[in-house]
């Protein structure tokens, strides 16, 4: 196949860049930037404070070692396993720290330091961030194309704006999920660019409809020019929470390739990739190995990792965004592109007269961290956080096991075609012991997969299973059960605001709601206990009889 060329240079694709982004011009001071970094330099051209003047003398942190978590943790199967997470996890022994300081001024060359990263900064990166980011890439993402570069920015929603803005003129439409990011589409649809919602099913964006789409787009009828920019969340898609294939991945981007096609690869989860969900009583007790880092590890942790677009990418039409806030803590606000150097330089232009470089103290700590750790720290770190989310999301099902039946089915259509699918219904009391056990009833509430990746469960409600559903009632019926939810104390994000063109019409629910229901960050009682009040809320609300 063709995306499997590799060591190409990336091709001319200014063609794709907006009237906005083509008519900005290098920021007058940002300009002089390149001379400041001259040996020598007596620079009297520049605002810039004196670093004598920053009220910080150094910043001091306790840094978690990267074998902090626990590799493959043995976990009982027990119905009240969540005391044991809750106390036997994370609180068993204290945290295992080092220290590291960041001064303001070098004491050696080429440290981080203060004086630098406070400072007014060309919107790229530090130094030392670009040194770290650089080997990273090519080991993790192996871009198919030579002439990548990478550009820093405040995370990947600010990633994507600057990416629509650089490509896309308004009364054009951008190709993405029918399920989608929905902050993604806020920033765009103000701007008079709309999405083009594309066909999802258990891989992710079908290659197959988004074919016949470009192939069969009628600029008259639509409207609008045929899209040239796609928007897509390949790993742990929000809010599906599924991964697409190699080879989905390679059919997708042979079609962007045939009809010219920006692909805009936003992966904040790329690596909470968390493998296939197994029922608590089929789980084989893992060992706790250290983990200590290691080069052989990181490679073989890398070959497990489903591959970046950018590793078929060999024309250089792939902006891929990633995040540090998911993997390190997101009001760093600290992120990147890797894509072509003429993108890189549109993007930069932009940034360097809104966001300019993201927040000094965030890039100097988190590049710190970064070089403590080294490569294969960092690599140790990341496989610990999937094991972590991995028990998460494991807990938050069998939770979902333990208060009602779940049924295994596999899908043959929508969004989860070819996925097995759990779907959930009531159990009937036997007993009114504490370890009371159930049979199953018929109607089925709602249905979910497992997701294989992210922090999130899709879950789909069967309103029409609702003894006063009326076609069209779909809307008001989710409202109901989700302010019903609120009112006794539990979360969830409505289904339709995911729908990628919810700002912008009605969406048909085709007899269903959905919840989006996150796992991530509460603790393993609570997660219990939401689990239980939504059990006794949606069984009232479809009326089930408490037999």
């Amino acid at each position: 196949m063709s995306v499997e060329k590799r060591g190409t240079k990336s091709i001319n694709l200014s063609h794709h860049l907006s009237e906005l982004s083509k008519a900005r011009a290098t920021s007058p001071l940002k300009g002089l930037m390149k001379y400041f970094t001259q040996p020598g330099i007596l620079s009297l051209a520049g605002g810039m404070p004196s670093p004598a003047y920053f009220p910080v003398s150094d910043i001091s942190a306790n840094v978690l070692v990267p074998e902090s978590f626990v590799l493959s943790p043995t976990e009982p199967a027990s119905s009240l396993s969540w005391l044991w997470k809750l106390f036997g996890s994370h609180n068993a022994a204290k945290e295992k720290t080092q220290a590291v300081t960041i001064p303001k001024y070098p004491t050696v060359k080429g440290e981080i330091n203060l004086a630098t990263s406070l400072q007014y900064s060309p919107a790229v990166a530090m130094g030392q961030l670009q040194d770290f980011l650089k080997p990273f890439i090519s080991e993790v993402y192996r871009p198919a194309f030579e002439d990548w570069t990478i550009l820093i920015d405040t995370g990947n929603t600010d990633g994507w704006s600057r990416a629509v803005m650089t490509l896309c003129n308004p009364g054009e439409g951008v190709l993405c999920e029918e399920w989608t990011y929905p902050s993604a589409m806020a920033s765009m649809i103000p701007l008079n660019i709309k999405p083009i919602p594309v066909a999802i099913d258990g891989l992710g964006m079908k290659s197959d409809d988004l074919e016949n789409l470009l192939s069969q787009w009628d600029p008259v009828s639509r409207q609008m020019p045929r899209p040239h920019v796609m928007y897509i969340v390949p790993v742990g898609q929000n809010p599906s929470g599924s991964t697409m294939s190699v080879t989905r991945k390679k059919q997708i981007y042979d079609i962007c390739v045939k009809y010219d096609v920006i692909i805009v690869e936003d992966d904040p989860y790329y690596f909470l990739q968390l493998g296939t969900y197994t029922f608590k009583d089929n789980r084989s007790p893992g060992a706790t190995p250290c983990g200590k880092p290691s080069a052989d590890e990181s490679r073989q942790y890398i070959s497990t990792l489903t591959p970046s677009f950018l590793c078929f990418d060999y024309e250089g039409r792939v902006i891929r965004l990633d995040t540090f806030s998911k993997t390190i803590a997101p009001g760093s606000r600290l992120g990147w592109f890797t894509c072509n150097p003429l993108f890189a330089e549109r993007l930069e232009r932009q940034g360097e007269t809104s966001s300019q470089a993201p927040c000094g103290f965030g890039q100097a700590v988190i590049t710190k961290i970064l070089t403590h750790w080294t490569y294969d720290g960092y690599i140790r770190w990341l496989r610990g956080l999937r094991t972590e989310y991995q028990q998460r999301r494991n807990f938050f099902i069998d939770c979902l096991a333990e208060e009602f039946h779940l049924h295994a089915v596999t899908a043959v259509e929508g969004v989860w075609e070819g996925c097995i699918v759990y779907q959930a219904s009531s159990k009937v009391k036997k007993s009114t012991s504490m370890t009371e056990k159930y049979s199953a009833r018929n109607r089925t509430m709602f249905s979910f997969v497992p997701p294989v990746a992210g922090m999130f469960v899709w879950m789909k409600l069967h309103l029409d299973q609702h003894p006063s559903f009326a076609p069209g009632d779909e809307d008001t019926l989710e409202t109901k059960l989700w302010t019903k939810l609120g009112d006794n104390g539990v979360l969830f994000a409505p289904g339709w605001i995911f729908a990628a063109n919810a700002m912008i019409e009605r969406s048909d629910n085709n007899n269903s709601g959905h919840f989006r229901i996150s796992f991530s960050n509460v603790e393993f009682a609570d997660l219990k206990k939401a689990t239980t009040i939504f059990g006794q809320v949606i069984r009232e609300f479809f009326q089930e009889e408490d037999l």
